[in-house]
């Protein structure tokens, strides 16, 4: 590109490689640009330093007819450095405008990479707050895979990000697909605030992470709904669905609001798993000794097969509305998985991608812990039959803390997380356990943590050093004697 071209360009909004912008009167100048990347080791890509994101405001205008929606996102951040440039995870489509603090900014997208980057007008200091407006189109029929899968050529890869209805859609953003939704930094340690307001035909119902703090109708028999958040989440759990609703009210433990949502056309078929979620609550507090994390909780069916899975999406954990209507001994452990996600995964997000047992073998070893106290198989037997195959997934996929590829991430960690948190309290007592596992929580609530915060955690509480047990099981290769358990055998493996 010559140096003619570059003027129009800037005019448009996108900038070269190696611009920076030129040295303001006041401004620092140390200001350099923030990292590009998050330290993250299975999404090399992902994630950007020099600043903290503390919310999101993201709002779509959703038409019944068309995958496209025009979307805006404000991001407020602080900034950890004095900043000359920026970047945020992105993989939307024709982003139209950037600001920064209200004054328009130079920026570039980079789809192979999908980032964002951002030149101020002027840089911003250390330790500053500051307002990013982008004004972007958000195109449901462009579902990219995550560029840290490395697939082979012609592979295709069977998950979808945004999940279309007949009357809507909803979020799958696990674990790197949210800034296909939105820019943000999109790595579960930085957790925000969001607010989303969507637009929708009269009739048509939202439902979104957190509560509902506005409703209006608009001109042309359309009608605005906004949600907030009271805490911050993790972006991969975030939530939106557009479709037609109904919800299905409780109350849960202290008073705790307990609102489902569920298709409408699929009411009747849904509705007595729907309900059992107070009950699930209240279960899994009396469990862990520890009130549920969130202003309020509920399910929500949405009318998909949703990939096949559920996800913990936060204060909403969704599920295909299939799912709610099966027979109660099938589904109930898994809303209880998605449950005890709300304290571990969202509340107290993983620290990086490596340390993703912390959420999903915590989620993994209450719900089989659920279902051994509700008429399920028992925990040994359970967790006996989950320890002959460890070594064949070890070989496989990797330990839970170094997994050999990004794509084990959702499927390689659940197992191994629950065994390893099994064998702790077979090896400290139930006793020390609960202690070790009610002081991480309150630790981190609020914040992120990783394999050694937990570590530390339990040999203070404990008072020993569990040190290489942990080791052992979150990154040895192969399976570690289980405690209270000499006689068990990993299967042989070929």
């Amino acid at each position: 590109m010559t140096l003619a071209l570059l003027v129009p360009l800037a005019a448009t909004g996108c900038y070269p490689a190696d611009a920076s912008p030129a040295h303001t009167a006041g401004a620092p100048a140390d200001a350099r640009p923030g990292a590009d990347h998050g330290h993250e080791r299975l999404f090399p890509g992902l994630g950007n330093g020099g600043y903290d994101a503390r919310s999101y405001n993201v709002h779509f205008d959703y038409r019944a007819g068309t995958s496209q929606m025009a979307a805006s996102s404000v991001m407020d951040a602080v900034a950890t450095q004095n900043l000359s440039r920026f970047s945020l995870d992105s993989a939307v489509k024709d982003v139209e405008m950037v600001t920064v603090n209200g004054r328009p900014a130079r920026f570039r997208t980079d789809d192979k990479r999908e980032k964002l980057h951002v030149v101020p007008e002027k840089p911003v200091r250390d330790g500053k707050a500051f307002r990013v407006r982008i004004r972007y189109t958000a195109d449901r029929s462009k579902d990219p895979v995550s560029p840290a899968y490395h697939l082979p050529k012609g592979t295709k890869w069977p998950v979808k990000s945004w999940i279309n209805t007949k009357d809507g859609f909803a979020f799958m953003g696990q674990p790197d697909r949210a800034h296909l939704f939105f820019p943000s930094n999109d790595v579960p340690a930085d957790k925000a605030r969001v607010t989303f307001g969507v637009t929708v035909p009269r009739g048509t119902k939202v439902v979104a992470n957190g509560d509902l703090v506005r409703q209006r109708q608009l001109a042309g028999s359309r009608d605005e709904f906004t949600y907030a958040t009271r805490d911050e989440i993790p972006t991969d759990v975030t939530q939106v669905a557009v479709g037609n609703f109904r919800p299905v009210d409780q109350r849960g433990p202290h008073g705790l609001p307990v609102r489902s949502w569920v298709p409408a056309g699929q009411y009747d078929k849904t509705v007595k798993n729907a309900q059992r979620t107070a009950d699930q609550v209240s279960w899994l507090e009396k469990t862990l000794g520890l009130r549920y994390p969130f202003a309020r909780y509920g399910v929500l069916g949405v009318d998909s097969d949703y990939n096949g899975v559920a996800l913990e999406t936060a204060t909403l954990s969704t599920f295909s509305a299939h799912a709610l209507t099966v027979a109660p001994e099938k589904v109930t452990p898994i809303m209880v998985h998605e449950i005890a996600h709300q304290w571990f995964g969202d509340a107290v997000s993983v620290r990086t991608w490596d340390d993703m047992w912390v959420s999903e073998g915590h989620a993994t070893y209450y719900q089989m812990l659920y279902a051994a106290s509700h008429g399920g198989d028992a925990l040994d037997a359970t967790m006996k039959k989950e320890y002959a195959g460890d070594a064949g997934q070890r070989a496989s996929g990797g330990p839970p803390g170094r997994l050999k590829k990004a794509t084990s991430l959702l499927f390689n960690t659940d197992a191994p997380g629950a065994l390893m948190l099994y064998g702790l309290q077979n090896k400290v007592g139930e006793s020390t356990f609960r202690k070790i596992e009610s002081t991480f929580f309150r630790t981190y609530q609020g914040r992120s943590a990783g394999t050694q915060d937990y570590i530390d955690v339990a040999n203070r509480v404990s008072g020993q050093d569990l040190t290489p047990y942990f080791k052992s099981w979150i990154y040895g290769k192969t399976t570690p004697p289980m405690p209270g358990h000499p006689d068990w055998k990993p299967a042989q493996t070929g």
